[in-house]
């Protein structure tokens, strides 16, 4: 993993999805697993990473993967949003541990989100993300 800083620029990503700024001073790094429910097609068509995307962790590595209520590895709960795009055009392999960060607490426009969140995930957040 290349843990060096780059200095990288997205002219397409929207953060409408985004209820307000408030939570956005205090995004927290993490580390994605692209092979964790994450499709070509729809969650990185152009080669990103869309931000806005619901996250869980999983449980047996700390990383993070697509938030799935039907998966059994830890992201069956939603922990929070991808705050920032993730540029993939480098290192799309489904082994790839790419560097991110995650939404903990904010307000968020639902119907603005790239994918939908049930009342499960709405639930495991409750108190710390306002879904308005």
């Amino acid at each position: 993993m290349d843990l060096s800083i780059i200095s990288e620029s997205f002219g397409q990503d929207r953060r409408d999805w985004l209820g307000s700024a408030h939570g956005t001073d205090a995004p927290r790094s993490i580390t994605v697993d692209l092979s964790k429910g994450f499709v070509s097609g729809t969650h990185y068509p152009a080669g990103f990473l869309k931000s806005g995307l619901p996250l869980g962790k999983v449980t047996a590595s700390g990383k993070y993967g697509l938030y799935d209520d039907a998966a059994s590895d830890g992201r069956q709960t939603l922990v929070g949003f991808l705050f920032t795009p993730v540029d993939l055009r480098k290192n799309s392999t489904a082994t790839a541990a790419l560097g991110a960060s995650i939404l903990l607490h904010c307000f968020i426009a639902e119907a603005k989100l790239p994918v939908a969140v049930d009342a499960n995930g709405k639930a495991d957040v409750a108190g710390r993300i306002i879904f308005v």
